[in-house]
């Protein structure tokens, strides 16, 4: 079984006596329900599941479950004999977000305290915005992602002394070994072929077939991008969140890969503005990463964004090297010179940063160039840029140094991030191997 860090989180909300609802949002197909069955069954001894899209397409007998007694009136009718008490009864409702009304009612089901409950969604983010009676108080929401790095080495056998040892470097800006960074490396190349998406991850784990793996990446793909067209009854506005979709990864290989409006639909004089709700709905339900442009680094960066400038990703990274070299692993195992790894690089980084917690930015300036990511440096109350290398020139970043030799944006710490195993501090920027992006924590 796949190792994943919110199962913790999870075990520990549920031991440690909180009454509000834990509510675990995400994109569809990175294991959300699995993780929440195996820590819920492990736990109580009575465990309801109901999924609520199935309901909506079967039976609908939550359809009109508004009150609590109509909800275990509900719920009795396939669970009767498993509802026994608070302390030895858990009901997971998975896929809340099929009926708006349920979470309206968590607030009232966590009032009653007749059973434990646990929720999820992969639309979450949307439906809460279109609640018109949000259950605050009541929940404790928390997003979960395809499996980070660090969870991929665990799935591959990779000890805790080895993921310590790679810690521990990093916080003494040391090197590994070069057996140790080639092996690292090596599970790094093969991270960016298989992703985080758990159908992937075990499949190749198991069988170590590139051919099976791409279907498995295939079929999410095809989910997502269905899952695009579903929105809101509007066909024209189905259309246009489809098509931002589906322009990602050939936008990612331009040299400037923000998503520029025009292109969308093809029309002159649209704004990004036109596209907000678009955006929006791509976000939220966790298929795209949002990294939003800056043009003046101040901490928070928060206040400093906005939605003209915007570079869109893909949720996992395995995805998109599914997209680009299908089922040839040469361009990423054999580190091809022609071949620019850059979009690849660069998504595989947004993914590991925004699973550990960071909101994303990158700096565009007109005179001064593009720095891959900024990220709030909550230390030293200033901004962190990131720069990512995917080849040889890994210490040429004009754009980067001009960016810290600005001495009125204050910055402490800047990062470039490349394939080589040396870690040394130069002009003010430090060198580190692509594979310590892992050890980032907020």
């Amino acid at each position: 079984m796949l190792y994943r860090k919110i199962g913790e989180v999870i075990e520990n909300h549920l031991k440690s006596g909180d009454e509000k609802i834990l509510l675990i949002d995400g994109a569809r197909q990175i294991g959300k329900s699995f993780i929440i069955r195996h820590i819920c069954r492990k736990l109580y001894s009575n465990y309801i599941e109901i999924n609520m899209e199935e309901d909506k397409l079967g039976n609908r007998i939550f359809a009109d479950a508004k009150t609590v007694e109509d909800f275990y009136l509900s719920l009795s009718i396939r669970h009767g004999e498993k509802m026994g008490n608070a302390a030895d009864t858990l009901v997971f409702i998975d896929e809340i977000q099929a009926y708006d009304h349920l979470l309206t009612l968590l607030k009232f089901l966590k009032e009653d305290q007749r059973f434990t409950y646990i929720a999820s969604g992969s639309q979450l983010g949307i439906a809460l915005k279109q609640t018109s009676s949000l259950p605050l108080g009541s929940i404790l929401q928390r997003q979960m992602y395809p499996l980070d790095f660090e969870e991929f080495l665990l799935a591959n056998g990779v000890g805790e002394l080895v993921i310590e040892n790679i810690r521990k470097n990093f916080e003494e800006r040391r090197e590994m070994s070069e057996s140790l960074h080639n092996k690292l490396m090596d599970y790094f190349r093969k991270y960016l072929l298989t992703g985080g998406l758990p159908d992937a991850v075990n499949n190749f784990v198991a069988q170590q077939n590139i051919s099976t793996m791409r279907l498995a990446q295939e079929a999410v793909y095809k989910n997502y991008s269905i899952d695009a067209a579903k929105y809101e009854q509007e066909s024209s506005r189905r259309l246009k969140v489809q098509r931002i979709y589906d322009i990602i990864p050939s936008n990612l290989e331009r040299t400037k890969k923000r998503i520029v409006a025009k292109e969308i639909e093809n029309k002159v004089g649209k704004r990004m503005a036109n596209y907000d709700d678009e955006f929006e709905y791509l976000v939220a339900s966790g298929i795209a990463l949002e990294v939003k442009a800056i043009s003046t680094p101040t901490y928070p960066l928060i206040e400093n964004s906005g939605k003209n400038l915007m570079k869109l990703y893909l949720n996992d990274v395995g995805l998109l090297t599914n997209i680009y070299y299908r089922n040839n692993p040469k361009p990423i195992l054999d580190d091809t010179a022609s071949i620019n790894l850059g979009s690849v690089y660069e998504t595989v980084v947004a993914q590991e940063l925004k699973a550990h917690g960071f909101s994303l930015f990158y700096y565009d300036n007109k005179q001064n160039g593009e720095v891959d990511f900024l990220i709030d440096d909550t230390e030293h109350l200033s901004v962190m840029p990131l720069e990512i290398k995917s080849g040889k020139d890994y210490t040429v970043h004009s754009a980067l140094t001009k960016f810290i030799s600005n001495r009125h944006y204050g910055i402490k710490n800047a990062f470039v991030f490349s394939n080589e195993r040396s870690v040394f501090v130069e002009n003010g920027i430090t060198y580190l191997p692509i594979y310590y992006v892992m050890c980032f924590k907020p």
